[in-house]
């Protein structure tokens, strides 16, 4: 089986986006299926062209012997929405240049379209569905527009918002199957059309990515957070709201955002018990997981069909998780005893649940550690996940 993903996102860039699409393909490269990429110029979080790839439209290169075939995009990371736009539009059109390589186009037996960006993906089905009648598996990783309403990118009603669920529609209809990274995803979706073949793939991470098992925490209790500093996440507030000092652990902070000036400024001097240490690869953050007890995942907005992807980076290492906000990721932390929850925004609550960290055994810390840990082995496996979807292509 040949397979093309196309993805706004691939590696080199850094975030749950890329390192999603990237666990992707090179797993279903280990399963046996040829896999070529069709990406942007490399240029996210920072908003622009990594060296390397700067002054040229298109790049073809081979990334552990997978074909990446890049096309310029306008690079930004800006919060004006009009430049926000036209960077996925930008990509969106200079993708179909990848169109005339027909032969090529013509060889694949399925096409995986990444979405969001929704501009992207209506492009992608355009070419690939209506032009040369492929079978194309659209992988959702986030409802829009209902997610852009919840965040206050766009107000229900609008002619933006009218616009974006003719395209929500058109990419769903279109698909011939649907791939979701939560379970409110299938559930959105199933409901809009029945009868569609859905597959509920979440972001699992290979075992083998962090080496993890279950651990004993370190005598002063250190906590991490590695992800995006932006709205949706609500670090500044956070770090403002909790005496990391008073409850005597130490706060780790990893990537980087449109709120990193601010933190950069609050932490200066270092007398608030809270450290950044920038970007990181991935495969120095799984190093870099190694030396913590604990991690907090805020999510500022319950988001219909948002599971934080950073719940599963830590499962492989072994560290329980303090979560902060509502909708299926609370519920999975929850129920899987991966940690403990409260409300986004209650932090007297999350201070609570730092302090019952604090004072918990080893042994009733290693419990928690351990249904991390074995979950990543067991109901949250990458590899059993992939055995099925790799049955779900062939169908």
């Amino acid at each position: 089986m040949k397979v093309l993903i196309v993805s706004f996102y691939y590696e080199p860039e850094l975030g749950a986006a890329p390192s999603r699409i990237t666990n992707l393909a090179k797993g279903l490269k280990a399963s046996g299926v040829d896999v070529d990429i069709l990406t942007c110029l490399p240029n996210y979080p920072k908003g622009r062209i990594f060296d390397g790839y700067r002054g040229c439209f298109s790049k073809k290169e081979q990334i552990d012997g997978i074909n990446v075939y890049r096309y310029w995009t306008y690079a930004t990371v800006s919060k004006n929405p009009f430049k926000r736009v036209l960077a996925m539009t930008a990509y969106a059109v200079s993708m179909w240049a990848f169109a005339f390589k027909r032969k090529l186009v013509k060889s694949y037996d399925r096409v995986i379209v990444q979405s969001p960006p929704i501009l992207v993906s209506v492009s992608a089905i355009t070419i690939f569905k209506k032009l040369f009648g492929k079978k194309v598996v659209l992988n959702v990783s986030d409802l829009w527009p209902g997610s852009a309403v919840e965040l206050g990118f766009v107000r229900e009603g609008s002619i933006s918002f009218k616009a974006l669920s003719r395209f929500e529609r058109y990419i769903y209809k279109n698909a011939y199957s649907v791939m979701g990274q939560s379970q409110e995803i299938v559930e959105h979706v199933e409901a809009m059309f029945p009868g569609k073949r859905t597959f509920l793939y979440r972001n699992l991470q290979p075992v083998e990515c962090c080496s993890g098992s279950a651990k004993r925490k370190n005598a002063k209790l250190k906590l991490v957070y590695a992800g995006l500093f932006g709205v949706a996440q609500g670090i500044l507030q956070l770090l403002k709201s909790i005496d990391f000092v008073a409850l005597g652990v130490e706060m780790h902070l990893y990537g980087g955002g449109n709120q990193t000036a601010e933190i950069e400024e609050y932490i200066k001097g270092g007398d608030k018990n809270i450290w950044y240490h920038g970007y990181v690869s991935k495969q120095e953050m799984n190093e870099e997981l190694k030396k913590y007890d604990l991690s907090i995942i805020p999510l500022a907005a319950a988001i219909h069909g948002a599971v934080p992807s950073k719940i599963f980076d830590l499962l492989p290492a072994g560290i329980p998780i303090l979560f902060s906000g509502n909708g299926e990721g609370a519920r999975i932390v929850e129920e899987c005893g991966f940690g403990l929850v409260s409300e986004f925004g209650d932090y007297s609550a999350l201070e609570k649940n730092i302090r019952a960290f604090v004072d918990m055994s080893s042994e009733e810390y290693a419990v928690y550690s351990a249904n991390c840990f074995n979950a990543s082995l067991d109901s949250f496996s990458f590899s059993k996940q992939l055995g099925r979807f790799v049955e779900f292509l062939k169908v």
